[in-house]
């Protein structure tokens, strides 16, 4: 079932938690799927041609823990670990990826929705030291959308993770090419960066921008664009042809900014660093504005 939010211009369409996706890597709290700006389309999906569509991105999908989900380390195979926003996960070997198939138990969901907004409650178990409560409220806005994340630590011991949103994002079904434009509010320095992948050379950089020459036909990605800085957590996407652009500012200081994408898709993901003690709740609110030029 999908849960319509809606003003006069925008529509977003989320999925409820145990509905639709259901893989091991995207928190399943507050899934949205797609969002229009008068009826056009701002969102893409991760593949396309991929296989099952249910274990695949899409629209505005976060994820906690992409590099080591929370207590992974000290969990014996064949115990469980937590993923925060899904539930726990079955270790079966000793080396974590966020793409592989794992057994999950899911948490519990609980979901309550406005006219406005849409608020999910997600309550893990306790495994290994480790318990939390996490909290996701979606509002639409006169201008665009705003997330408001609340994660408390119930456990034992300290959490320690972090968080984006993996934006998937294309403009009127559009591909990615000479019609965007990716803007950000600091310098890139390319000899900074902690990885790149531009095997075709399509993708272009300069001071705060990135633009494209041609059409991505394979995967694109780039790590760190803030060279190590703490920068602005905020991007800004224009779509030229249609005069439409989306960004997103959000209210806390992001310690890595990457960037992903395809020739159907860009990604721009801003990581908020997490460290909870026992006991105590951290909150933080990711905001977007769609815009005509």
């Amino acid at each position: 079932m999908t849960h319509l939010l809606k003003n006069k211009d925008l529509e977003l369409h989320i999925d409820f938690p145990l509905e639709n996706y259901n893989f091991s890597r995207f928190d399943w709290t507050g899934k949205i799927t797609n969002v229009k700006f008068k009826g056009i389309p701002l969102t893409s999906v991760e593949d396309p041609n991929g296989g099952n569509q249910n274990h695949l991105g899409k629209g505005f999908y976060n994820e906690f823990g992409i590099e080591t989900a929370l207590g992974f380390e000290e969990t014996k195979i064949g115990d469980w670990f937590h993923k925060i926003g899904v539930g726990l996960l079955k270790k079966e070997d000793s080396e974590y990826a966020f793409h592989k198939p794992y057994v999950i138990k899911p948490a519990k969901f609980f979901t309550k929705t406005t006219t406005n907004s849409i608020r999910i409650d997600c309550i893990s178990e306790k495994a290994n030291g480790y318990a939390y409560e996490l909290r996701k409220e979606i509002e639409v806005q006169e201008h665009g959308f705003k997330i408001i994340y609340l994660l408390k630590n119930t456990g034992e011991k300290a959490i320690s993770t972090t968080e984006y949103s993996h934006n998937f994002t294309a403009i009127d079904n559009d591909y990615i090419g000479a019609n965007y434009e990716l803007n950000f509010p600091f310098l890139l320095k390319p000899k900074l960066f902690g990885e790149t992948v531009n095997p075709e050379a399509a993708v272009i950089l300069d001071h705060h921008k990135i633009s494209f020459n041609s059409i991505p036909q394979t995967p694109f990605f780039f790590s760190n664009l803030s060279g190590g800085e703490h920068v602005k957590s905020a991007w800004e996407l224009i779509h030229l042809k249609s005069k439409i652009g989306i960004r997103e500012n959000s209210n806390f200081i992001a310690h890595k900014i990457n960037l992903w994408g395809w020739q159907h898709v860009v990604s721009p993901e801003v990581f908020f660093d997490i460290n909870i003690a026992p006991g105590k709740s951290v909150e933080w609110t990711r905001s977007y504005e769609v815009f005509e030029l």
